[in-house]
């Protein structure tokens, strides 16, 4: 949990996440992973499995996506930079 944090920090730092289902839904270059809270609701998975689809883009669900993120109330996010959605996806998945 400690690494996907300090992985997350520091893609926030770089400006490589896009925060939040609309500004997903709005924004129109390559997004490499998106990450979704287990506690989201219907609605906002049906969403993001919809943007997902039409931009062909990998889902993982995290748990407590808002505390490693560190903004409250957090269900979504997006990143726009595929090293750092590379060594998202290997943590997450325990590599």
């Amino acid at each position: 949990m400690n690494r996907l944090k300090g992985l997350i920090s520091i893609a926030r730092k770089a400006g490589f996440v896009i925060i939040g289902k609309d500004n997903l839904a709005s924004y129109r270059k390559k997004l490499y992973l998106v990450l979704l809270d287990k506690t989201a609701g219907n609605s906002l998975l049906r969403d993001v499995n919809f943007i997902s689809e039409n931009r062909n883009i990998p889902i993982l669900e995290v748990e407590n996506l808002a505390e490693v993120v560190g903004i409250e109330n957090c269900k979504v996010i997006g990143l726009k930079n595929k090293a750092m959605s590379e060594n998202i996806e290997k943590c997450l998945k325990g590599e």
